[in-house]
């Protein structure tokens, strides 16, 4: 018996609920339904549903199988897409993850705009700064900004990410400029208490060589975005990247300190398992970002925009 059938029966019967709904949705009779998953059970070894005279149910087995073999056909069905007359048609369904302001910002205002030219890939979108395995957590695709852990995953470089660090002018007027990196540790400073993230502290050039400096937390949060208000309200130092402060900074709520200690730009990249064998959806969508990512126009508008990045009082509640 066909292999690939028994697969797609399946997923049809765990789906709709019943093998009658399956079997009319192929145009075969439901006992046709019953053989092919009666065979995929008995290939695999394990029991994949539990049918009754009222309602059929996934088994644990069933449940986990069904993730998989419903990748399976999605890809299938892209790859068939891909050479098939009419052109490249993605399908098929993606899961992203992203930093959570970055993501916010950059990466979530963009996926309407990708499934619009994509009608049938569906998208989920995870943001969070918790360092997610992207393996064993089943993503496609990570988003990351900054340096990246040694890992056999591959990446690409998206565009440059450039960090300033940045004060109120009613915190500086009140403590004065640091002069040095290390005046920082003077200073009340605001940090990010991810796990993922400036882990080797804040990063400045000294004499051509790259030092961190760890500062002192007054306040630590582990959403970036908190930081960035309570910097606006006067609260302390912070070290923020340029796309979420360069409005800030153009319009004088903040002010960069430090410059001529700034460190040589990291990297926005975009982190997947392989390189080979990658479903058209995957590979349509890093195109994607990067065409967005290397126009230098998408960047620029940041620092044009007039309204403040956050509202503080609502980022800080």
């Amino acid at each position: 018996m066909d292999r690939l059938k028994q697969i797609e029966s399946f997923v049809a019967v765990a789906l709709k609920g019943s093998l009658t709904a399956a079997a009319a949705a192929d145009g075969v009779a439901p006992a046709v339904i019953g053989r092919r998953i009666d065979a995929l059970e008995e290939r695999l070894g394990v029991k994949l549903l539990v049918r009754t005279t009222r309602r059929i149910s996934l088994t644990h087995e069933g449940s986990a199988f069904l993730e998989d073999a419903q990748r399976i056909l999605a890809d299938l069905s892209s790859a068939e897409a891909s050479v098939s007359a009419g052109g490249i048609k993605a399908s098929g369904h993606l899961r992203i993850t992203a930093p959570a302001g970055f993501g916010r910002r950059h990466v979530a205002p963009l996926v309407p705009r990708f499934v619009a030219d994509h009608p049938e890939v569906s998208l989920s979108l995870n943001l969070s700064d918790h360092l997610v395995d992207l393996v064993n957590e089943g993503f496609d695709c990570a988003v990351r900004v900054g340096d990246l852990p040694d890992s056999s995953l591959v990446s690409v470089r998206l565009a440059e990410n450039r960090r300033l660090c940045v004060a109120s002018p009613a915190y500086l007027a009140e403590r004065g400029r640091p002069l040095q990196p290390g005046d920082v540790t003077r200073h009340a400073c605001l940090t990010l208490s991810s796990e993922a993230s400036q882990t080797r502290g804040w990063a400045f050039t000294v004499d051509g060589q790259v030092v961190h400096v760890r500062p002192p937390a007054r306040l630590d949060c582990s959403d970036g975005q908190v930081l960035h208000a309570w910097c606006l309200e006067g609260l302390g130092l912070a070290w923020r990247s340029w796309w979420e402060v360069a409005a800030d900074v153009r319009a004088g709520r903040l002010i960069s300190v430090l410059d001529e200690f700034a460190a040589p730009p990291n990297g926005i990249y975009a982190v997947f398992a392989q390189r080979k064998h990658q479903p058209l959806r995957l590979r349509l969508w890093l195109d994607f970002l990067k065409n967005h990512y290397a126009d230098p126009a998408y960047w620029q508008a940041l620092a044009m925009s007039a309204e403040p990045a956050i509202d503080p009082r609502v980022a800080a509640a």
